[in-house]
């Protein structure tokens, strides 16, 4: 079973619709006992890193994701992604969950429409279980700030838009991130879905 968190972001159902879709088992869920328990995890959302930090505080939550995340497979998606790194600067500083070690800031590029929003080929840096060489497909994409990770090894995909964007991250055991939507992104993103829960 995977456990989907509710902690009142938005793209949550979305989320749970394409798992419903592929035939996955899966639950929306705010509570510890359902996260302890589920065989993986994934952390949806659309918003602002501030008060999706916020929330997992406020529900207690904060301790359970990053136990769950050191021992099975965790996918953050959009906001879900960001979060997982150690802080971002959105609206101010704001600690994240540092999973991920880096930071998320703005796009800072001059020359393209801000919120990088549309579809993107992949550029696969790294191979990952969920994402590999010959995976170089269009994907969605609709988001302002950008994770930028410490250790290059964790960028396993990237999208240009007049820069490298952070568009897959892997810490190399069970945390996975990805600031496009594989539940938005066709069949291709619903192949990254499938090949998560086969983990």
């Amino acid at each position: 079973m995977i456990a989907i968190i509710d902690y009142d972001a938005g793209n949550i159902f979305s989320v749970k619709n394409a798992l419903d879709y592929i035939g996955v088992d899966c639950i929306l869920t705010d509570n510890v006992k359902d996260l302890e328990k589920a065989e993986k995890i994934i952390l949806p959302g659309v918003g602002a890193f501030p008060a999706a930090m916020e929330s997992l505080r406020r529900k207690r939550l904060v301790n359970t994701i990053k136990k769950c995340a050191a021992k099975k497979p965790f996918l953050g998606i959009c906001l879900g992604m960001q979060v997982l790194f150690s802080k971002g600067f959105e609206f101010g500083e704001t600690e994240g969950l540092g999973l991920i070690p880096g930071e998320v800031r703005r796009i800072p590029v001059t020359d393209r429409v801000i919120p990088h929003m549309g579809w993107n080929k992949l550029e696969i840096k790294h191979d990952c279980p969920i994402l590999k060489k010959g995976d170089e497909s269009y994907v969605y994409f609709v988001h302002s700030f950008a994770g930028f990770p410490e250790d290059i090894n964790h960028l396993a995909a990237a999208v240009d838009y007049g820069m490298d964007i952070t568009a897959l991250v892997w810490d190399g055991k069970f945390t996975y991130g990805s600031q496009f939507h594989p539940e938005k992104s066709g069949e291709a993103g619903l192949e990254i879905l499938r090949r998560f829960v086969r983990l």
